[in-house]
């Protein structure tokens, strides 16, 4: 009788090996490549909210002041409002929001020229949101409205073209 054995070893070859590694490695590639977007696009979501409710307190401030925005200004937002103030208090990164009414001016139809949304004092990076009285938002740049009682939040995003602008209508 003739014993004949099988000389094939059970393992992985060298090229099973790097090819499971190399997929492995694609997926988590996607997966750090997708993981900044998703933050940025959920931080935005959280400042959409933010800005909303603070639309929703200039209103209720209208409402209270005969649908005027005549009188108010960023330290009537910083006491009269302060409930959004409170409520939010921090922008998603943790860094305080800096809220502060302008009134319409000409110079912003150009968006170099608009309001700016980040500035540096003190090495310190600060964001800005704008209530701007009689004005209207077309395409993220502000427009003159010509009604007193019109208003636009103008603030940072950091996704997409940075901007968020929306009118009080």
């Amino acid at each position: 009788m003739i014993n004949i054995k099988n000389n094939a070893k059970k393992g992985f070859t060298i090229i099973e090996v790097v090819l499971v590694l190399a997929i492995a490695g694609l997926i988590f590639l996607m997966v750090f490549v997708a993981f900044p977007a998703l933050q940025r696009n959920q931080k935005d979501s959280q400042r959409r909210q933010d800005y909303a409710m603070l639309s929703s307190a200039v209103s209720s401030y209208m409402a209270n002041n005969n649908n005027s925005l005549k009188n108010l200004t960023g330290d009537k937002i910083r006491k009269n409002i302060t409930d959004w103030i409170n409520k939010t208090g921090q922008d998603p990164d943790g860094n305080t929001y800096n809220v502060d009414v302008l009134a319409w001016d000409s110079k912003y139809t150009n968006e170099d020229t608009a309001p700016k949304l980040q500035k540096t004092e003190n090495n310190e990076t600060k964001y800005y949101v704008y209530v701007v009285k009689n004005a209207r938002c077309d395409g993220g740049v502000l427009k003159n409205d010509g009604s007193s009682r019109a208003f636009a939040i103008y603030g940072y995003m950091e996704s997409g073209d940075h901007i968020y602008c929306s009118d009080s209508q």
